[in-house]
């Protein structure tokens, strides 16, 4: 497929300019409100340092936007290595209140490949006795998700939700397909989803599907309707979360390659305003606005004058699940332009308005 050859090609490049890192170098957390499915509370963020997502590193060259491979070693990471991080990362952080610990690792949770199952359930073990963690998240790619791999998990973690967040991206298959180059159907996404639901287990597992706003070779009004249509879809076959994220420029990636050129722009964030309106409308389930890179040259912006204030609208919107009130600003116009004849112009860019 031409997609995954252009990949192929940029991955490889990255790959050969990558600076090897130790995997405590690379090993990372925080701390912050989030909501939970109980209400506000607090969230642990960890990032483990694995050998890399899988799909980046096979064949195909990965997705066209992301480069989170560049946080990791590259190599394998001994399993004992892996838990001692995770302990040490968790122990820098009070839990006294209900708390949610997201587990990151820059591809798949789930792949023994990537975490090595021993490092995997000692890791789940570890949270079981924590009585204000109510919530444990993980990301994996759905070839991954099995129900001996469940259970497995549910086994090592005890009676807690069990929240597995996969990268639908789109309803789309074309677009996830030839735009994002993700390596699986909605079909595939529909099976693991079921497999969630259906499986008898020991604790609460549920799926969460991440929807990337506005991939390559998109407009502005087409990234609106997809995001909505798409979030709609994932409702409809049993997410119990959805959680956007719009497009980011990461290094070496296809996506700015195309930016640098002059042939991808950002989503703007009146376009992002505009998703949260219609989603929390006509959703029931709660929906999570990432807002990393917001106001940045290479993330969601619309002008100086409003990108702080619309960001930290939308940060509370997540923890309340609100519709941000109506702002007005000059660049709204200029977005509204866009939204009006980029299927005229058919523009993936922001359109420049000469007198």
């Amino acid at each position: 497929m031409e997609i995954q050859n252009l990949m192929r090609e940029i991955r490889a490049d990255a790959l050969d300019k990558m600076e090897k890192r130790s995997p405590q170098d690379l090993a990372a957390s925080w701390s912050g409100e989030d909501l939970l499915y109980s209400g506000k509370g607090n969230a642990i963020f960890i990032v483990l340092p694995t050998p890399g997502c899988a799909w980046a590193l096979s064949g195909s060259g990965g997705c066209t936007m992301c480069s989170y491979v560049a946080d990791s070693p590259l190599d394998e990471v001994d399993p004992d290595l892996l838990v001692d991080i995770f302990k040490k990362s968790l122990e820098k952080h009070a839990i006294t209140e209900k708390t949610v610990v997201k587990i990151f690792a820059s591809g798949s949770f789930l792949n023994p490949d990537e975490i090595p199952l021993s490092s995997r359930n000692e890791i789940l073990n570890l949270l079981k006795d924590e009585k204000y963690v109510e919530e444990v998240v993980v990301e994996s790619r759905p070839e991954f998700v099995t129900k001996n791999v469940l259970q497995e998990c549910c086994d090592a973690l005890g009676d807690k939700i069990f929240e597995i967040g996969i990268g639908l991206e789109t309803s789309n298959d074309y677009t996830r397909e030839k735009k994002i180059n993700k390596g699986f159907s909605r079909k595939d996404f529909e099976n693991t989803v079921e497999t969630i639901k259906n499986t008898e287990l020991k604790c609460d597992v549920r799926a969460k599907a991440y929807i990337f706003v506005k991939p390559i070779l998109t407009s502005e009004k087409d990234a609106i309707t997809e995001a909505v249509e798409s979030a709609q879809y994932a409702e409809s076959v049993g997410a119990s979360r959805i959680s956007f994220c719009p497009a980011t420029i990461h290094k070496d990636t296809l996506m700015e390659q195309l930016w640098k050129g002059g042939s991808y722009q950002p989503p703007w964030i009146w376009s992002i305003m505009e998703i949260i309106k219609q989603v929390r409308g006509s959703l029931e389930i709660p929906v999570i606005m990432d807002t990393a890179g917001f106001g940045s040259r290479r993330g969601p912006y619309n002008c100086k004058k409003c990108n702080s204030q619309l960001k930290s609208m939308i940060i509370q919107s997540n923890l309340d699940q609100s519709i941000p009130e109506d702002l007005e600003c000059e660049c709204k116009n200029k977005w509204k332009t866009e939204i009006e004849f980029c299927d005229i112009t058919r523009s993936t860019t922001n359109l420049v308005h000469k007198k």
